[in-house]
């Protein structure tokens, strides 16, 4: 199977998982998972070729690990970014002194202003090292990392949960816990 056609599924496994179920008539449960056998069933009969073993493939060589299949092997779901409404169950946690969120240079005015919202999103995603969070700001044009002050936040009683990726979830960054 070349790169292109795992990316492409890869995209439609996070459009089914993250976003709309319904595209394809799937049921995600209330911890937003999926039965593997549905998932395959409902995405051959719209036109989309999945296998067991090519959700197995793209799960384990996925860099970003952005799915998670149970420990039964049944279900699958995303690890985050969900736009749906689930609750991915992960207990609060206490986050490094500092975070990372990569952003677009032409989102900081606006950010510095207002902060970080998850907008369309459950949860503002933040990554544990800059080199990463440089990585995901440049998918939005010219990268700039902005340093959040997570260990404040949790001082005064934000909370932070970690997704199985390692992720670092949040509801919202006031622009006070951002640092300059």
């Amino acid at each position: 199977m070349s790169n292109v056609n795992k990316t492409s599924i890869s995209k439609f496994l996070s459009l089914v998982l993250r976003h709309k179920p319904e595209e394809i008539g799937l049921a995600l449960d209330a911890n937003g998972w999926a039965t593997i056998d549905e998932l395959i069933a409902r995405a051959n009969a719209r036109g989309t070729p999945l296998s067991r073993a090519l959700v197995e493939t793209i799960v384990a060589e996925s860099d970003k690990q952005r799915f998670a299949i149970s420990a039964d092997g049944a279900k699958i779901r995303a690890n985050q970014g969900h736009s749906v409404d689930i609750s991915l169950g992960l207990k609060p946690q206490t986050p490094p002194e500092q975070l990372f969120h990569g952003t677009a240079t032409r989102f900081i005015e606006s950010i510095r202003v207002s902060g970080l919202h998850a907008a369309s999103r459950q949860h503002v995603h933040l990554s544990a090292d800059s080199a990463t969070a440089e990585k995901v700001g440049s998918r939005h044009g010219k990268p700039v990392v902005l340093v959040v002050e997570s260990g404040r936040m949790v001082r005064d009683g934000h909370l932070f949960y970690r997704s199985e990726n390692g992720v670092w979830l949040t509801d919202s960054v006031p622009p006070e816990y951002l640092l300059p």
